[in-house]
């Protein structure tokens, strides 16, 4: 990052910094993601991967990572419902399912410490090591996730195949934890999970590379169109770090750069959200 954009940056960015310390009957201590979208009408070669400027760009190899992902939810989303997300992925050459269980509350303003304080409420304190809590930094809002990940197996799957709606269900049962089984009431999880329905999968690319010093990824997500005619294309780069100034700074000279090359895309989508609301499983 140059040193005089950071300068600049502490300043500008002083009032908004979180104030919240580790403290483990206090809030959460967030790390922070920002997402930027690409034009996949600019970025994307005639078979849907990450044309050779940008791989250059970034130092990214020709070669990407598959990640074979699904959402569990009933079908009335009665986990969205209470900001929660289940899901699950099957990853290129990686043995087992990775589980996620995230809660999510929007942050209003940009006030992050009052997210921090409103989830301290609803019993999220940063003496829960097993989770971690992150802002997500979209273009045009923020989030607060919490998230607990897990890693399990099931017999007769292999690659990036996903798990049966019915293994899904019982993989995320067996294996979810206290505070999302008994959000609602004792057992609301689970309960919940026994009914879930798959949305997706969608089977997504990522590359990984490098920029003012992290790791940039970019993923492209091959996501049902509303209709369900076809396929529409997101693609999103990211990266992450636990320094609010390098995120906000970042933020901005990330945007200015993929904007100079014609590749950014003036719009803020979750991509979660898309396959949520795109995909409508009945059963």
């Amino acid at each position: 990052m140059p040193a005089v954009h950071l300068v600049k940056a502490l300043f500008a960015a002083a009032l908004a910094l979180p104030s919240v310390l580790a403290d483990s009957d206090g809030p959460m201590v967030p790390n922070y993601e920002v997402h930027l979208q690409l034009d996949p009408t600019v970025v994307l070669n005639s078979s849907y991967s990450l044309n050779a400027d940008v791989l250059d760009e970034f130092a990214m190899p020709d070669t990407v990572t598959e990640k074979n992902v699904q959402y569990i939810d009933t079908v009335d989303k009665a986990l969205d419902a209470q900001g929660w997300s289940c899901r699950i992925r099957s990853i290129e050459n990686k043995s087992g399912f990775d589980l996620t269980y995230k809660w999510r509350l929007a942050i209003n303003n940009s006030d992050i410490d009052g997210a921090l304080n409103t989830a301290l409420d609803d019993g999220w304190n940063s003496g829960q090591g097993k989770y971690k809590a992150q802002v997500d930094w979209y273009l045009s809002s923020e989030e607060l996730s919490v998230q607990r990940d897990h890693t399990a197996s099931a017999s007769g799957y292999s690659g990036t195949e996903e798990p049966s709606e019915q293994d899904s269900q019982s993989l995320l049962i067996d294996n979810a934890p206290k505070m999302f089984d008994d959000w609602v009431y004792s057992g609301w999880g689970t309960t919940e999970l026994g009914s879930g329905v798959i949305y997706g999968p969608v089977l997504t690319m990522a590359s990984a590379g490098t920029w003012n010093g992290v790791e940039l990824d970019i993923e492209v997500w091959p996501i049902e169109n509303a209709a369900g005619t076809g396929i529409d294309y997101l693609v999103e780069a990211s990266f992450k770090t636990s320094n609010y100034t390098f995120a906000s700074v970042g933020r901005t000279e990330l945007q200015d750069l993929l904007t100079s090359k014609g590749w950014f895309l003036d719009e803020s989508n979750s991509k979660e959200a898309m396959v949520l609301a795109n995909y409508h499983p009945s059963s």
